[in-house]
C-alpha cells in the first residue's frame, strides 16, 4: 500500500487544520451564528479554487490522488507553515510506505560512550520519544531522563515533570508536534497506536493537541526549566540525528557561556557523585546544593 492509498490521514489532517482557521483570518465576513469551528468545507473549496464536492471527497477519503497544485492551494488557504505544508504533500505522495520498523531501537556503542562522557546533560531519544540512554547530569536535570523512560508519558502523565516547565502547555504542544513529524505516515505502527491510545485516554491535553495535527521538526530550541534545586534555568537544546539510525536523536542541553545558567549547571554537576563515591559524600553534596 502506498501513502496515497490510505487517505484517512489526509482527510483527518485537512479537517483538523480547517477547524483552526477563523473566517476573519481567511478574509470571510461573518454573518449570523456559525455552527462549526473554523472554516466550512465549501469556504475552503472556494478559496482554493476547487469544487466543494471535490474537497468533500478529499476530506472523506474518496479521492486518493490530489494534484500538487491542489495541495499547494489548500496549504495556502489553511495557512500552513513550511513544515506542515511538506507534511501535507507527504501524506498524498505516491510512494511506497516504509517497511515496518522493529520495536527495539539500539544506540550505537560509540554514541553511548559519548553520552556517558559529555560534561553536559545529554540523552538519546528514539522515534517514539523513548529515552534510550542518558548521562547522570541529564538525570539530575530531570529524574525522568533515564533509560526506559518515555518523554510523552513523562510530560503528560507525571506532575513532577510538568512542574519543571514554566511554559508547560507550549512545551507539550511542541513535543506532540515533533512526535507526529517523527512517525509521519506510520500512525498505524503498533508502538504509535499504543502510545496515542494510552495518552488519549489519560490526558485531555494530549487528546486535544493530537487532534490539531500540528507538525514540527524535532529541532533545537531554548528551553526554560523551573528546577527544584536550581530555580529558573534557561538552556539551549540541540537535537542531532545519529547517523546510521532511523530517526534516533542525540539531545544535548547547554547554557550560554559565562551566564548564570552556566554557573547553575556547574553547581548541579558538582553535586553528582564521582564513580565509586560513597553514599554519605553524595548526600553531603546534595545537601550543599539545596541550601
Amino acid at each position: 500500500m502506498t501513502a496515497s492509498e490510505d487517505p484517512r490521514l489526509l482527510g483527518a489532517f485537512l479537517r483538523a487544520r480547517r477547524e483552526l482557521v477563523t473566517p476573519e483570518e481567511a478574509g470571510i465576513p461573518v454573518v449570523g451564528v456559525r455552527r462549526v469551528p473554523g472554516l466550512r468545507r465549501e469556504e475552503v473549496a472556494m478559496l482554493a479554487g476547487i469544487s466543494a464536492d471535490y474537497y468533500l471527497r478529499l476530506e472523506r477519503g474518496r479521492d486518493r490522488h490530489p494534484s500538487v497544485q491542489v495541495l499547494e492551494s489548500l496549504a495556502r488557504v489553511l495557512r500552513l507553515d513550511d513544515d506542515a505544508r511538506a507534511y501535507l504533500l507527504g501524506l498524498a505522495a505516491d510512494k511506497p510506505r516504509r517497511p515496518r520498523r522493529p520495536r527495539r531501537e539500539t544506540v550505537p556503542p560509540s554514541t553511548g560512550k559519548l553520552v556517558a562522557t559529555l560534561p553536559l546533560p545529554a540523552f538519546v531519544e528514539g522515534r517514539h520519544m523513548d529515552v534510550l540512554a542518558a548521562n547522570p547530569l541529564a538525570t539530575a536535570l530531570s529524574p525522568r531522563l533515564v533509560r526506559g523512560g518515555n518523554r510523552l508519558r513523562d510530560v503528560f502523565l507525571d506532575p513532577a515533570e510538568q512542574a519543571l516547565f514554566p511554559d508547560f502547555e507550549l512545551a507539550a504542544g511542541h513535543l506532540v508536534a515533533g512526535f507526529r513529524e517523527a512517525v509521519g505516515t506510520d500512525t498505524d505502527d503498533p508502538r504509535c497506536i499504543e502510545l496515542v491510545g494510552e495518552l488519549s485516554l489519560a490526558s485531555p491535553l494530549f487528546r486535544r493537541l493530537w487532534a490539531r495535527h500540528d507538525v514540527r521538526p524535532r529541532a533545537g530550541a531554548v528551553v526554560r526549566f523551573d528546577h527544584p534545586q536550581l530555580g529558573e534555568l534557561r538552556l539551549n537544546r540541540e537535537k542531532l540525528l545519529i547517523t546510521g539510525t532511523d530517526g534516533i536523536l542525540l539531545v544535548i542541553y547547554h547554557p550560554d557561556q559565562g551566564s548564570a545558567d552556566a554557573e547553575k549547571l556547574t553547581l548541579l554537576a558538582a553535586s553528582l557523585p564521582a564513580p565509586g563515591q560513597d553514599e554519605s559524600r553524595r548526600d553531603a553534596k546534595t545537601t550543599t546544593l539545596s541550601t
